[in-house]
């Protein structure tokens, strides 16, 4: 019944804990207490780690006791009849002596507690460990120079271009209500020919969209507008002069923001507009993110509010609503400022967008970004909490791409289908070259 090595594993992180634990009402003992140097265990003159079982004891003697206790086997001294001496190196030798020892120095076999209330210590041990890691402050990391340069120059953007209260969006057109007001004008109503069933499936995706619209005047008034209960398209193209409006608003906003950055500056030209052309309307959907209300389901822009109508008569199915469900799950993560704006940062970025020619530096680019996003998260957020939002990030970006490429294929079927709605189409969802 050898000592092995395994036995006194962890015997560092469980010392106090078991020696205290194994002498009821009397608490572990340092080594280093009494005349000043350090004790020794009384069974085998070793460095002893404290008290266990009532007597200072080194780990190993501590161990072979409880297994010697707890095996409960008669154990007989093959040399000297009970009599072999029991040091650091002879006490392997004979257990039936090192059994008497521990013994004769005063060990008691009724303070060695139970498997599973040693199991239930140790569980004790790791939890309170976490608790205090968890409390603890992160070992000094922190953003290289370059890193916090990027991230105030994005700050610095957003501040400049982007007002959450919209105090600026003043000169805005309103839906039509009135039934007496103009119907849809007659370049989009429905054409005749082949082209007829691919239109009212365009005004069907279109009208399965239903926004509501809330104005709070100055005076605390407030103004209502709700899309109209049938599909008849009337209320959607009522609508889009005033998401034209804001569409505008927003798209000069997000081109200035760009406009701030020096990296963009540095680009060609042509590359500037083939990255805000493929960016503008994942970065309209960043900053809508930061003033949408997860818990109404609105975006609360300043005075106007707006939310999309549930025609299907169900939460569960609005959700299924890809921009929709897009903000619920973002809004989720509740980000920083700062992650959002290298959000942004990382979908302006994009190399693989139409029309660049710069690749590999924008893919430098958008790479820095995303390793200060990740060394911003790590910096500021604990852990291992938020140890995946880096990758929740990533995969919303991901999300949002598709969402995107949705869009304009939605836009472009409209364009090909009613050329004579190109013009307002290009105003609500797209930005010219200048």
């Amino acid at each position: 019944m050898e000592e092995r090595p395994g036995e006194s594993w962890k015997h560092a992180a469980l010392m106090h804990c078991e020696a205290a634990d194994s002498a009821p009402g009397k608490p572990a003992i340092s080594t280093l207490e009494g005349d000043g140097g350090p004790q020794i265990c009384r069974v085998c003159g070793d460095k002893a780690t404290g008290y266990h079982f009532n007597v200072m004891t080194c780990e190993g003697c501590k161990g072979f006791f409880r297994r010697a206790m707890k095996r409960n086997t008669r154990l007989r001294c093959p040399f000297r009849k009970g009599a072999c001496e029991i040091t650091q190196k002879t006490r392997r030798q004979c257990q039936a002596c090192r059994l008497r020892k521990c013994l004769e120095s005063g060990m008691k076999k009724e303070m060695i507690m139970s498997d599973a209330a040693v199991e239930q210590r140790r569980a004790l041990i790791r939890r309170k460990k976490r608790e205090r890691m968890g409390t603890q402050p992160l070992e000094a990391k922190s953003l290289t120079e370059e890193q916090q340069t990027m991230i105030r120059e994005l700050m610095d953007a957003q501040t400049k271009t982007f007002d959450t209260t919209f105090s600026h969006f003043k000169d805005f057109r309103l839906p039509e209500v009135l039934s007496s007001g103009p119907g849809i004008p007659e370049s989009l109503q429905t054409p005749s020919g082949e082209d007829a069933a691919k239109w009212s499936q365009i005004r069907e995706d279109l009208c399965s969209l239903k926004v509501s619209l809330r104005l709070r005047g100055k005076d605390g008034s407030v103004w209502n507008y709700r899309p109209q209960a049938d599909s008849s398209g009337k209320e959607i193209f009522s609508l889009l002069p005033h998401m034209a409006d804001m569409s505008t608003y927003m798209f000069k906003g997000i081109i200035n923001f760009a406009k701030v950055i020096s990296h963009f500056r540095d680009l060609p030209i042509e590359d500037q507009i083939s990255l805000l052309k493929g960016a503008t309307f994942e970065l309209c959907q960043l900053r809508f993110n930061t003033v949408f209300n997860a818990e109404t389901g609105t975006w609360e822009c300043g005075r106007l509010s707006y939310c999309l109508e549930d025609t299907a008569g169900g939460f569960q199915q609005l959700l299924l609503e890809p921009v929709l469900k897009f903000h619920y799950m973002l809004k989720k993560l509740q980000l920083h400022k700062e992650e959002y704006v290298l959000m942004q940062a990382i979908s302006l970025f994009s190399p693989d967008r139409p029309g660049v020619v710069q690749r590999s530096v924008v893919d430098q680019l958008q790479e820095r970004f995303a390793i200060a996003l990740k060394a911003y998260i790590e910096c500021n957020r604990p852990q291992p909490a938020h140890r995946f939002l880096f990758l929740k990030i990533m995969a919303m970006l991901t999300e949002l791409r598709s969402i995107n490429a949705q869009h304009t294929q939605r836009l472009l079927r409209i364009q090909d289908i009613h050329p004579f709605a190109t013009p307002l189409m290009r105003e609500l969802f797209s930005i010219t070259d200048g």
